[in-house]
């Protein structure tokens, strides 16, 4: 018979190894985009006309906005965690709710600045880098509010965090990652132009 202790022991392994494969799977994730860095900054330094005809630079007001709501959003799941740790699930489902609404509105406002940008996917090097690069990333921050709203559904489960806290956890280390990945991203695309 297993005592109460060895199983918190083994559950507490689990998650540990969890949360290994988690970090691994973000590294992996991280290579990808400093791939993606690497040859814009390449094609950036080494193509002529870079630019569209046309086009002479990106609009920074407005992804400076959104880029403010989704570094901020980061503090809020980090609430919404602390919240957790407390068993306050009010306040964790609350600011996790909260957390999503802000990457969904990133997403709101990467969707009206592509409607409206004078270039697209086939315009040249920079259109195709710069549709690829915001576009992948896009992808992280939709991944990353669909796991919230799922760990926040979970959370109505009684007894769902018994055994830990590895689904919030990981769900958050991602949005940490999109938030910093999108810090480079905006420092390459929009401020070194």
């Amino acid at each position: 018979m297993e005592t109460t202790e060895h199983i918190q022991h083994t559950s507490h392994d689990e998650e540990a190894n969890s949360m290994f494969g988690f970090i691994v799977f973000l590294l992996s994730e991280s290579v990808i985009f400093l791939s993606l860095f690497a040859g814009y900054i390449v094609y950036k330094t080494t193509t002529l006309n870079w630019l569209p005809i046309g086009v002479e630079g990106l609009e920074v007001k407005e992804p400076l906005i959104n880029t403010i709501v989704l570094v901020a959003s980061s503090f809020v799941i980090y609430i919404a965690e602390l919240f957790l740790a407390r068993k306050q699930l009010w306040g964790f489902r609350l600011f996790l709710f909260l957390t999503a609404v802000m990457g969904s509105y990133f997403l709101y406002g990467q969707a009206v600045e592509w409607q409206g940008l004078q270039f697209g996917f086939t315009s040249g090097v920079y259109g195709g880098t710069f549709y690829l690069l915001t576009g992948f990333h896009g992808l992280h921050v939709l991944t990353g509010v669909l796991l919230q709203l799922m760990v926040l559904i979970r959370s109505f489960l009684p007894g769902n965090y018994d055994k830990g806290h590895f689904g919030v956890s990981a769900t958050s280390l991602f949005w940490h990652f999109v938030d910093v990945i999108w810090i480079i991203l905006f420092s390459l695309i929009y401020l070194w132009q």
